[in-house]
């Protein structure tokens, strides 16, 4: 039973995330966080343009807050919006922004470069971007683009930011995945030098003090 109301749940998470990429694509979706507090359910949007997600005396925001209550079954919903200080850092935005690329006609590899160079102009350790579909001729492939490091198995994994999307095109639709590995993680095998006065240590290895002296 428990497992079931789980899976409901995270179906209703993902239902709600896919209605929100809808209504505020044009915005820059950054992703969304929804906590439940007990007075509203606050659902925190990320985005690229906060501007856009308001709207006109906030009615946007309203709209969409009916909307999540009333289809979705949220509980007074509160929607608050943050704006992204470096969208570049973003996965979900850049997996969208390199879909409605290919969508414009953009050669998927200018368009995947296009997007990696992007993600590291904008100082991440490390990206990757991947496509497949019908990206030429009839026949589904699929490609790879990484630069920097990037980590695909083990817990650095959960170090990694996620972004899906996908390109509607006259061939047949394509799918996007993006993924950052940020700046300021640290990862397991990070290895920081630290510089040592050598003054202060003997010839042996230890620290020498005060009383510490040899006999003669």
């Amino acid at each position: 039973m428990k497992e079931l109301k789980f899976l409901q749940e995270n179906i209703r998470r993902q239902l709600i995330k896919e209605y929100l990429v809808h209504e505020i694509w044009d915005a820059g979706f950054g992703g969304v966080e929804i906590q439940r507090t007990p007075q509203n359910t606050i659902v925190l949007l990320r985005v690229e343009r906060p501007g856009l997600v308001i709207g006109r005396k906030g009615s946007k925001i309203k709209n969409m807050e009916l909307t999540l209550e009333k289809k979705f079954n949220l509980a007074s919903p509160l929607i608050k919006v943050e704006g992204m200080q470096e969208p570049g850092l973003s996965a979900q935005i850049m997996a969208q922004k390199l879909a409605r690329s290919i969508e414009k006609g953009w050669h998927f590899r200018r368009a995947g470069h296009s997007i990696l160079k992007r993600i590291m102009d904008a100082g991440a350790r490390g990206g990757q971007v991947r496509m497949g579909g019908k990206l030429t001729g009839e026949r589904a492939r699929s490609v790879k683009y990484t630069a920097g490091k990037v980590i695909s198995s083990g817990n650095p994994s959960e170090f990694i930011d996620k972004g899906y999307a996908i390109a509607v095109t006259k061939p047949g639709i394509i799918g996007v995945s993006v993924k950052i590995l940020r700046n300021d993680v640290k990862l397991p095998d990070d290895i920081r030098i630290m510089k040592v006065d050598t003054k202060e240590v003997s010839n042996d290895g230890g620290a020498q003090g005060e009383g510490d002296k040899e006999d003669e």
